[in-house]
């Protein structure tokens, strides 16, 4: 009969090679944000078959200024889902709307008709939810 035991090592110090291997597996393109629809998605089919949802989001935070009185700064988001996603978001996401979403950056660029090249950043959205 052969056994076979096992050990787990807690408070494992991992050397400098084996911390750079988990650094890089570690990577993660995530955004997670909750905020208000600045428009009604809207949906379009690029393609047979494919579905492209568009929307704005604004998000706020707040601080206090050196003179201690607050600001209130707010961003807006260039949302972009794809099939079902799409479909979801324009059947529920309106102008108002709170809204939570998970998904990931994605920087692209295009020339205008005069030949300017333009860059943009968006979140691809993959999860979807009225709060």
């Amino acid at each position: 009969m052969e056994v076979t035991i096992c050990y787990l090592q807690i408070g494992y110090k991992l050397n400098k090679n084996e911390k750079k291997k988990n650094i890089m597996k570690t990577n993660l393109n995530k955004v997670e944000l909750i905020g208000f629809a600045g428009t009604d998605a809207e949906v379009k089919e690029i393609k047979k078959g494919v579905k492209m949802g568009r929307f704005s989001l604004a998000t706020s935070e707040g601080y206090k200024n050196a003179k201690g009185e607050w600001v209130n700064t707010t961003t807006w988001h260039k949302i972009v889902l794809w099939n079902d996603n799409a479909q979801k978001a324009a059947e529920t996401v309106k102008k108002g709307s709170r809204v939570s979403l998970t998904g990931k950056l994605n920087y692209r660029s295009y020339e205008t008709q005069t030949g300017e090249k333009k860059y943009l950043v968006e979140i691809v959205a993959n999860s979807i939810e009225i709060v």
